[in-house]
């Protein structure tokens, strides 16, 4: 069964759990609208956080950190999941995620995630994941 989660102002990192925890238990996810995902803290800070982690290594040696908001998505899941094991390579293998909503049939109903929209933050201090991206350097 493939379940579907429309990721608008929905809070990255708690989806990214929720998403690594069940997808180890075996069960499919397509992520969408991944762009309109949130990350809590200031713009100035989350940015410069995200920069370091780009400007980080060689250019031609790595490590190489995404500026796509799908990629970015699916790395901030990848680093909730034992990756370098089959387990957790089999778990990310059964994510997909897109900008956007995908042309695709037969798409289930959106799972509702109440407890993880941006409502739930104490501060309104936030940057939208597609808005980062831009800062960083995609489009």
């Amino acid at each position: 069964m493939v379940n579907l989660i429309d990721a608008n102002n929905l809070i990255l990192g708690r989806v990214a759990s929720y998403v690594a925890k069940k997808s180890l238990n075996g069960e499919q996810f397509i992520i969408i609208n991944c762009e309109k995902a949130v990350i809590s803290g200031s713009k100035k800070t989350v940015f410069e956080i995200y920069k370091a982690k780009i400007d980080r290594g060689e250019p031609f040696k790595g490590p190489f950190f995404p500026k796509r908001p799908d990629m970015l998505f699916k790395r901030t899941i990848r680093g909730m999941l034992p990756y370098k094991q089959e387990k957790g390579r089999k778990a990310l293998r059964r994510i997909k995620v897109f900008i956007g909503e995908p042309k695709l049939d037969n798409l289930p109903k959106p799972i509702d995630l109440k407890e993880m929209n941006v409502n739930k933050l104490k501060l309104s201090k936030y940057i939208k994941v597609g808005e980062l991206c831009k800062l960083l350097g995609w489009k």
